[in-house]
């Protein structure tokens, strides 16, 4: 049934708040979470991947963040249909993209992303680089990937570098480093595939050297007015379970370096936005990276929607429409900033507009077969 009239004016006035950061300000709370979909062959986003963010800016998402994008580097990528971030013809595609989100009324950021040793080797539009990661070891604990030089580190972060720079130029609204979910940063962050005796392993500090880098030399490439977002999370691709960390202490302690980098804002992934992080506290992942550094964040996972997200993307799966109370909830208490929605954008472009005008009973449940589509 359709949300009464106190339910929609509630979720309009917490949500339809504007929100600045550093010199970008977007009209509402809502974002499009990234979500690779790997439309663009050769890299190169062409007119309807323009279309498919464009469509989501004009439903009432204030800020797109952009699937993961290639850095240049050769083994950045392990798909030949997933987007790069260098070269003329993608990145004239995606000042293609980011004109027609403007035209909607969006803002856009690009995450700029590589994936380390989760790429296979010879996968990817490089299939002749050899697959690099910290320590040699991949995310099972099995040998994997070789183990990078202070040449390839230096190397990475200068391309991290360039692509920051490429966005600004191109009119992005800002850029968000990927250091999430068991990518390349993210395996220098974790232990488990950060065995490195240099200045960049040991303790959480340490491991936090290489993303700091990045950040800094990001921060430099780009004028003062654009904002720097990181992405985190405990989680890695196929081992929901990991832990960057198990405590809030040791959770500053990874964060601290990064605010002093430059970052401006923390995207803190998580597949249930409800679920607390740590004990004696109900406060999730972006909750907790707001109450420790200060910074704003942006929550993430499952908003709208009944499964989680492995369960949502299993064959012949069907997640239902779930009410979002718990997350105007969080909102109204200034638990994090900005909430990103995911599959539920997949599924209705519109999705936005009906949560602020109360047209809940026409939202489109999130299938598994919308993914084979760009919608």
């Amino acid at each position: 049934m359709p949300a009464s009239s106190a339910a929609t004016d509630r979720a309009a006035q917490t949500l339809s708040r504007p929100f600045t950061l550093r010199g970008l300000t977007v009209p509402n709370r809502l974002v499009m979470a990234p979500m690779t979909r790997d439309f663009s062959p050769g890299g190169v986003p062409g007119a309807d991947v323009a279309r498919y963010y464009a469509r989501r800016a004009a439903g009432g998402v204030g800020l797109i963040v952009t699937e993961g994008t290639y850095i240049r580097h050769d083994a950045a990528g392990d798909s030949v249909t997933a987007p790069l971030f260098h070269g003329e013809d993608a990145l004239a595609g995606w000042k293609n993209v980011v004109a027609e989100v403007h035209r909607a009324g969006g803002r856009i950021l690009a995450q700029i992303c590589h994936v380390g040793v989760q790429r296979p080797e010879g996968a990817g539009p490089f299939p002749d680089a050899p697959t690099v990661s910290p320590s040699g070891i991949g995310l099972d604990g099995a040998p994997a990937g070789k183990a990078m030089t202070q040449d390839d580190v230096d190397a990475v972060i200068a391309a991290f570098a360039e692509a920051a720079a490429a966005a600004e130029r191109t009119g992005f609204d800002g850029v968000e480093v990927h250091g999430a979910h068991g990518l390349l940063i993210d395996q220098f962050l974790w232990e488990g595939t950060n065995r490195r005796t240099d200045g960049y392993g040991g303790d959480p500090v340490a491991r936090t050297r290489f993303a700091a880098e990045i950040v800094a030399a990001c921060r430099k490439a780009v004028s003062a007015d654009f904002p720097i977002v990181f992405r985190t999370s405990q989680w890695k691709v196929e081992n929901y379970d990991a832990r960057l960390v198990t405590t809030p202490q040791e959770l500053e302690a990874v964060l601290t370096p990064l605010v002093e980098a430059g970052v401006d804002a923390f995207h803190s992934s998580t597949r249930r936005y409800w679920v607390p992080e740590f004990e004696d506290s109900d406060l999730n992942l972006a909750g907790w990276t707001k109450k420790l550094t200060g910074k704003p964040t942006i929550s993430v996972g499952s908003v709208g929607l009944d499964k989680a997200f492995k369960p949502g993307f299993e064959s012949g799966s069907r997640t239902g429409v779930a009410g979002i109370e718990n997350l105007l909830d969080r909102l109204e208490r200034d638990e994090f900033d900005l909430i990103a929605v995911g599959r539920a954008l997949i599924a209705d472009p519109e999705w936005a507009r009906k949560v602020l005008t109360g047209d809940t009973e026409a939202l489109i449940p999130f299938t598994v077969d919308q993914v084979a589509t760009l919608h």
